[in-house]
């Protein structure tokens, strides 16, 4: 029965336009940025930075070097805004469509109706993560060769692989990526369970995460950034440092999970003491 459900979920969730708009806007995204790497100063710049520190530019410009480079500013700012889309419409849609009415008079329960769609999120989640991955590297090979990976992000990486143990780094990645989307969905997910429109419970949880991001971005707020929810967005990146910091990735992953149990949690209680009205 569970199956049937959860099938019957994604295909409602795949059956909808605004699915698919985060999958239309990364492969604009991704088209712009290579043409910028083509037509701009991008690769001079790379090849002063890796000479500067002593490696041989040439064996490092590679497709797997572009992709993480186009995969950073899409996987914190496109990312949460597609996927707090597709979280604020699961129930609040429902509910504002007045179907909510009409499933639950069958019998399933609401915590189970809710496990459902959440579980129908998170595997949109994946399957975002994996376009995104997947045409990231796909788009970045058609131009660039496949050499050894660069990464480079201030503050936290700097790093040279080759291309085996890059291309084996950039797929576990993606499944940091797919938490980091999960826990996003959850949120707005959790906002839609109370009694608002879409829109709002998207917005409510796009602020929620904006409010982190400036806060972790300000100065005075150094000391408090293990209290701010973005600061464990950061394990995804991580992964390609050198050596791997698997205590700080572990503690990301471990407030992570708490989180989106929490977000869980706090909409299914919600959700349970609505009236549910067509």
């Amino acid at each position: 029965m569970l199956y049937h459900h959860l099938r019957n979920e994604l295909w409602k969730l795949f059956g909808k336009k605004r699915t698919y708009l985060g999958f239309g806007a990364f492969l604009l995204a991704q088209v712009a940025m290579l043409l910028v790497f083509r037509l701009s100063h991008w690769q001079n710049q790379m090849e002063r930075m890796l000479g500067g520190n002593g490696y041989e530019a040439r064996d490092y410009i590679s497709a797997l070097t572009v992709a993480v480079v186009m995969l950073i500013p899409q996987v914190a700012l496109l990312m949460p805004l597609y996927t707090a889309l597709v979280g604020g419409d699961l129930v609040a849609k429902e509910s504002e469509d007045g179907t909510l009415r009409m499933i639950l008079s069958r019998p399933v329960s609401r915590f189970q109706l809710l496990f459902v769609k959440w579980l129908a999120g998170v595997v949109f989640c994946a399957v975002l993560v994996l376009v995104l991955g997947g045409t990231a590297l796909g788009f970045a090979r058609l131009w660039f060769p496949w050499r050894g990976m660069f990464v480079f992000a201030p503050g936290m990486v700097f790093n040279v692989l080759t291309a085996t143990e890059g291309f084996k780094f950039y797929l576990i990645s993606q499944v940091f990526m797919t938490l980091n989307a999960s826990v996003v969905l959850g949120l707005s997910f959790m906002c839609s369970c109370f009694n608002m429109k879409p829109a709002t419970a998207t917005v409510l949880a796009l602020t929620f995460l904006f409010m982190n991001l400036v806060m972790e971005g300000l100065p005075f707020f150094k000391d408090y950034q293990p209290w701010l929810l973005t600061h464990y967005f950061r394990a995804w990146i991580l992964i390609y440092e050198h050596p791997t910091p698997w205590d700080v990735i572990g503690q990301s992953l471990c407030v992570l999970l708490a989180f989106n149990l929490t977000t869980f949690l706090a909409g299914a209680a919600a959700f349970q003491v609505r009236d549910i009205k067509s």
